[in-house]
């Protein structure tokens, strides 16, 4: 098959949204459909000692939450379909940014009981930022929650983006009978049903069949009202709207009853792009470019804890992957080759001979990759785009078992390469302060630390407003700062100069005190030196 037909097989998405939106079970029913699993795992259900596919650090079967980003790959009708189940909690916020570098599209799930959620609108201007096209589908019809149209509405107004319904619910909660696909004149039954896919559907004539009135009776009038209301008020569906990101098709269903999703999942095959061009610091990419190239976006330590493994996974962005084959890691100017190169499902690897753009795979690594590290077949250039911010809370990093230090140098060293949190050294790294988005991270990179590496740390509180990198080439205010404010500087995992400001008024001092300084609150992971000419 040629490298053309196989880069269009291919559709790389992420699922996002507001946590307990549902969506890992969305990515378990989608799994369901495609044949890729048997049975859905029942998530947070004390009956069923099963937990989501996708879920497969120890921390999160005991929390039912997802604090770390998955990746899912799967063939459903001629495709090969790339998912990256992110987390949803917005302390774990900076690895869904990351996970949005390496996708082509995204499915953004919205509870119909809650509607638009604060992470879901930080989640969606990620988003907007690149314009990439979004499907929406509202979750958990079978509640009582908010009116169609009024969800329709707070999407538009709060997420900025226009909408389109292709599907449109017959009532809600207890009242919800099913959903009627407008495009293909199909109503769909809503049956509670947890574990199989089938969906009993009839084809209607149009929204005027005469049989929509044996089927309904009464309510057959207020769906073609909804109907006709839908058609006045929201322009046609265009594919190359929703390409460009202006306009996200939605969809109504329930996840956990599977219902909705295969209506859903068939679109998405149908519309989503397949790999896109891709910005580097020599220019546009296209992915049926002749060489290889790729970035990591990803690094996860210990995936199987009894292997005490570490995988970077890498986004193949053009040309092709070969295993065995020498690639050129750009940032060491070194030649490597990757013999046991794999593909995922979750935890689960199977070797690979190759791949091809729109693919994610794991190499493995032997402390070699950082994030946003790029490969290539030879040429220099690093992909652009993947963020590193300023941490919220900040916390020095203290040794409680002293005979632990090696295990503890080591867990911090690999978590934080991993993109959990950021590190930051003062007096050749005798003190370590760790900076996080939010504080459910420190927990887990404690409870990982302890089961992972053996080591034992407490974290005390270091009250700080932001984290600001250092841009500058005068040497007297680098000079001033080392000598007024030395407490306050720190260096990152790149030798980046950092400066710890207490409180915003401390930080607005400092930055009349050096005007000619650059405060940086957030850079790109390839940034791997900021430049400060001048300074001995």
């Amino acid at each position: 098959m040629s490298k053309n037909l196989e880069i269009n097989k291919r559709k790389t998405f992420a699922i996002i949204s507001h946590p307990d939106a549902g969506k890992t079970t969305l990515t378990e029913k989608l799994l369901l459909y495609s044949g890729a699993i048997q049975i859905a795992g029942a998530v947070k259900s004390n009956k069923i000692k099963k937990t989501a596919t996708s879920d497969f650090l120890e921390i999160e079967k005991q929390r039912g939450i997802s604090v770390a980003t998955s990746v899912l790959s799967f063939d459903y009708n001629d495709h090969k379909i790339n998912l990256l189940d992110t987390p949803g909690h917005k302390d774990f916020a900076e690895d869904t940014y990351r996970t949005l570098t390496a996708v082509d599209s995204v499915i953004l799930v919205v509870d119909c009981v809650k509607g638009v959620e604060e992470q879901t609108e930080r989640l969606m201007q990620v988003c907007r930022m690149r314009n990439t096209p979004v499907i929406i589908f509202i979750n958990k019809l079978d509640r009582e929650g908010k009116e169609p149209v009024e969800l329709l509405d707070e999407l538009e107004s709060k997420l900025s983006i226009k909408v389109r319904p292709l599907t449109y619910p017959m009532g809600i909660g207890l009242q919800f009978r099913g959903v009627y696909n407008i495009y293909k004149n199909k109503f769909s039954f809503f049956r509670s049903n947890k574990t199989k896919v089938e969906e009993e559907s009839i084809i209607f004539d149009g929204i005027d069949d005469p049989k929509l009135n044996e089927t309904f009776g009464t309510d057959a009038e207020k769906l073609r009202h909804d109907v006709e209301l839908i058609d006045g008020v929201y322009e046609s569906f265009s594919v190359d709207e929703y390409l460009k990101g202006n306009l996200a098709p939605v969809f109504f269903g329930s996840a956990l009853n599977n219902f909705g999703v295969q209506e859903l999942l068939n679109t998405f095959v149908e519309i989503a792009p397949p790999p896109v061009a891709r910005e580097t610091t020599n220019g546009i990419i296209e992915p049926e470019r002749k060489d290889f190239s790729g970035f990591v976006f990803k690094i996860h330590a210990n995936l199987d804890p009894k292997h005490r493994d570490r995988i970077a996974f890498l986004r193949v962005c053009s040309g092709k992957f070969e295993r065995n084959k020498f690639y050129h890691h750009v940032r060491l100017n070194r030649q490597l080759k990757f013999t046991n190169p794999a593909s995922f499902m979750a935890q689960s690897k199977e070797l690979i001979d190759e791949a091809y753009p729109g693919d994610v795979i794991g190499l493995y690594d032997s402390g070699i990759f950082n994030i946003g590290d790029t490969l290539t077949e030879g040429e220099s250039f690093m992909f652009k785009g993947i963020p590193r911010f300023s941490p919220e809370v900040f916390r020095i990093v203290r040794n409680a078992d002293p005979f632990k230090s090696k295990q503890m140098e080591k867990g911090i060293k690999f978590l934080t390469d991993e993109g959990l949190a950021q590190l930051f050294t003062q007096n050749l790294g005798n003190k370590k302060v760790v900076g996080v988005v939010g504080e459910l991270q420190f927990d887990v990179m404690k409870y990982r630390l302890l089961h992972e590496y053996g080591a034992s740390v407490e974290f005390v509180t270091l009250p700080a407003y932001k984290a600001f990198w250092l841009k500058n080439n005068i040497k007297e205010e680098i000079e001033y700062l080392q000598s007024m404010y030395s407490n306050n500087l720190y260096y990152d995992k790149n030798n980046n100069l950092v400066f710890i400001a207490e409180t915003e008024y401390s930080f607005q001092r400092v930055k009349e005190k050096c005007p000619n300084t650059i405060f940086l609150s957030s850079i790109e992971h390839n940034d791997q030196t900021l430049e400060l000419e001048n300074v001995a």
